[in-house]
């Protein structure tokens, strides 16, 4: 079993920046894949960034060269660094552990997700 805890939501000005973390808990996390999730009013929830167990990372369009993904295996944490953000990236953020596979971007190959913090990006 695994328990995700999002942190660092929050509202910020267009072009601002935010830092979200993920903690987990579970002994086998620097052997998953994590992945960051959005949803936001009214719209389906959505990749936004993954890293696999060797650093390898992809992101999805929309925020690539804006936004960076990372993981701490020694404090098991996984972060989102969201630079130049814009009111569109308005939406709740959640983690994910993806367990058996590389990395992934469909949502449904993911089995523990976090509560979701809220990021508010204002015009």
């Amino acid at each position: 079993q695994v328990q995700l805890v999002e942190s660092g939501g929050g509202l910020v000005q267009a072009g601002g920046s935010l830092r979200l973390s993920c903690a987990a808990s579970g002994r086998t996390f620097s052997s998953h894949a994590m992945g960051w999730f959005r949803r936001a009013p009214g719209k389906e929830r959505e990749f936004v960034a993954a890293i696999s167990w060797s650093n390898s990372k992809y992101y999805a369009d929309s925020v690539k060269g804006r936004f960076t993904i990372s993981r701490d295996n020694a404090k098991k944490t996984v972060y989102l660094q969201m630079n130049s953000l814009k009111p569109e990236d308005t939406a709740v953020y959640y983690c994910a552990v993806l367990t058996g596979r590389a990395m992934g971007v469909d949502p449904l190959l993911y089995d523990y997700w976090g509560q979701g913090t809220q990021v508010t990006v204002s015009s």
